[in-house]
């Protein structure tokens, strides 16, 4: 049996690509060159302290702070707390809107909405917004609803969840959206968790042609659920739904009647913004906990640095809002910078592959931030789809989520961006508020794959288990020495879960618990999750790379990669592939795979075994959920653990069914 404690993670696969910025870029950048990226990257740690503060002038205080950070690590002791510019006094809402209602922005369009059906267009300026923030936040005010009481979102992509937590953060109320496919058990754990007293839904939500019953769902968990004392339901189209009188109000019919005067109420910077849960492999979903002004400043600098946001940009971020991309770069940052956000409302799939390509071509989208599943989705559907629509709008393209594989980011580069536009590959997590590591474009050339240089005030370290530092190319655990504005503050009521997940794995640091290796450049490559780890025969393997060998092949769509228990290497590999539309899964094309993978990587990465599937099981998000796979693979099929993020169950039933054509091929 192989030792299953060995200090570092291999590194196996090599990537020689690269892609120097252009001039033009360049020139628009806000950093311009390595020189200016590195002098501000050493002052970040070298000056912490001068340097936030300093960058704290980008947001409007109502008392500006004279500190920046607070921070007490001790591990040992399990005394974990960071606080940022606790001092001062502000509030999200007005950075988001109100101070731009003094300038030309005041008329820009805030929120550029499509929705799920082409027609279906709104735009919807600062002063609009700003409006109709406002009269929610009285209807908020009316029911009751007071600074530091939580209301439970559950909406569909439309602007009315925007307005909602605009709305929240006027008044100092803690906003815990929920995505708006999770079911009533899903829902009845966030709500109770939080004791959530108003919950703000819709009749119900559009997806891909089909209507789905939010408002339903809501009455199911609220049998559960005594603290919600109000419903507001937004009409989203005329489906009737069930309305409990003297609990359940229409927004239109509130919102008819409420006043727009509404000001806000100034907020301690450490006071709690949002609550947002994230589901583990096991036990149940913690509550991430952010607060008001480092997680603002945070995902305003990162938005406006990352994606070198200008003026006359119309940015796309397609994630929903019920995950933290959307919290932080659908609405959060792109309203404190005065940017023009579209918010959609549909798949990229519906009603065909073309969509996203589709809807960059109508409003002319200069920057698009999308994932990598995504991706590898539309590359499986064809190349012809690109093809059909003029993207020449676009100047910056951007992937979250998960590593992307080198393959996946030629086909971006060279479909979408024409080769022309550079590649934000960013890591970050819910938990870190922002992201932490991302190109440089304008300093530094781009290598597919590669999530790049941290950001300011960012200090990672790649560590051995045995916490000594990796050598460069060498794979270890990622994890960040100092605190960042954006870092959560806690899990919501349990801070010692939120000690215990994130600090006692090394002494007095930050653990993300993804791993890493720095190339002799200084550029950092995600290695996936470590709990995706495999020992073979001796050999720490990240799944992360494999999964990259076997999509390099042309056939391939998407792969994912899990381990089982070997009897002879301790642990072997099964490959769970999905195929490019078109091509049909033979034993031979097995081999070719296993081929494959011994040419890119080595004999010691072929998997086992090998099973093609038409899907993946994903997250709502749209993350591959390995731990189910792994399960399968273990025939460990009575502990899958939580299932509420899984976006469609039936998955599972057809992988198992699928079982009898698998095959040993290594």
């Amino acid at each position: 049996m192989a030792d299953s404690n060995l200090p570092y993670l291999e590194n196996l696969m090599k990537e020689k690509r690269f892609f120097s910025p252009s001039k033009e870029f360049r020139q628009t950048a806000w950093i311009k060159n390595e020189e200016e990226y590195q002098a501000l990257y050493q002052r970040s740690l070298s000056d912490p302290d001068s340097f936030w503060l300093e960058q704290a002038d980008a947001l409007t205080w109502a008392k500006k702070p004279s500190v920046a950070g607070k921070h007490t690590w001790d591990s040992e002791q399990r005394l974990i707390q960071h606080t940022w510019f606790e001092d001062g006094n502000l509030n999200v809402s007005v950075n988001c809107l109100d101070r731009h209602l003094t300038s030309s922005t005041s008329d820009k369009i805030a929120i550029l909405w499509q929705g799920e059906s082409d027609e279906e267009v709104r735009k919807i300026t600062y002063r609009e917004l700003h409006r109709e923030v406002c009269q929610f936040a009285s209807v908020l005010q009316r029911k009751g609803i007071q600074k530091g009481d939580r209301v439970c979102l559950y909406l569909p992509m439309i602007p009315e969840l925007a307005i909602a937590m605009l709305a929240c953060a006027r008044i100092g109320a803690i906003h815990s959206v929920v995505f708006g496919g999770f079911s009533a058990e899903a829902l009845i754990h966030r709500i109770n968790d939080a004791s959530c007293k108003c919950v703000v839904t819709s009749n119900v939500s559009l997806r891909g042609g089909k209507e789905i019953f939010l408002k339903n769902t809501i009455d199911k968990a609220l049998e559960l659920c005594p603290t919600v004392e109000h419903v507001i339901v937004v009409k989203r189209n005329h489906t009737p739904c069930f309305m409990k009188e003297k609990r359940d109000y229409w927004y239109h019919e509130e919102m008819a009647s409420a006043s727009s005067d509404c000001p806000p109420v100034i907020l301690k910077a450490e006071d709690p913004l949002f609550i947002l849960y994230t589901s583990g492999s096991t036990g149940k979903p913690k509550g991430v906990v952010h607060t008001q002004a480092g997680y603002l400043l945070y995902a305003a600098l990162t938005h406006r640095y990352v994606f070198n946001i200008h003026e006359e940009d119309v940015y796309w971020c397609t994630a929903d809002i019920g995950w933290v991309t959307g919290h932080s770069y659908v609405i959060y940052g792109p309203l404190a910078n005065g940017s023009t956000s579209l918010m959609f409302e549909g798949m990229p799939t519906y009603p065909d592959a073309g969509r996203y390509w589709q809807v960059i071509d109508k409003h002319k989208v200069t920057v698009f931030y999308t994932s990598p599943t995504a991706i590898r989705t539309l590359i499986c559907l064809g190349q012809e789809f690109p093809q059909k629509y003029d993207l020449t709008s676009l100047r910056l393209l951007g992937t979250v989520g998960e590593p992307i594989n080198p393959e996946s980011w030629m086909w971006f580069y060279e479909n979408i961006g024409n080769k022309r536009c550079p590649i934000e590959d960013t890591w970050w997590q819910t938990e870190t508020g922002g992201i932490m590591i991302a190109p440089f474009p304008a300093c530094f050339g781009l290598k597919p794959g590669s999530a790049g240089r941290p950001f300011f005030g960012i200090e990672p370290v790649v560590l051995r288990s045995d916490g000594t530092p990796c050598h460069l190319h060498e794979g270890g655990s990622l994890c960040i020495k100092k605190p960042w504005p954006g870092i959560m503050r806690t899990t919501w009521g349990d801070h010692q879960r939120f000690v215990s997940s994130y600090f006692t794995t090394f002494k007095n640091l930050y653990f993300t618990g993804d791993g890493c290796h720095i190339d002799s450049d200084g550029d950092y490559w995600l290695l996936g999750r470590l709990d995706d780890v495999v020992n073979i025969s001796g050999h720490r393997i990240g799944t992360a790379e494999v999964e990259s060998a076997l999509t390099s092949f042309p056939s391939v769509a998407e792969a994912a990669v899990v381990p089982f228990p070997h009897s002879i290497k301790g642990q072997g590999l099964e490959a769970f592939v999905t195929l490019v539309d078109g091509i049909s899964p033979t034993a031979a094309l097995k081999q070719f795979l296993c081929e494959h993978v011994k040419q890119v990587i080595g004999a010691i990465a072929v998997p086992e075994r090998i099973q093609f599937a038409k899907t993946l099981p994903k997250t709502r998000s749209g993350k591959i959920m390995r731990r189910i796979l792994r399960k399968i693979a273990e025939n460990d099929l009575e502990n899958f653990g939580d299932l509420s993020t899984l976006s469609d169950p039936q998955v599972i039933s057809e992988l198992l069914k699928a079982r009898g054509d698998l095959a040993h091929v290594g």
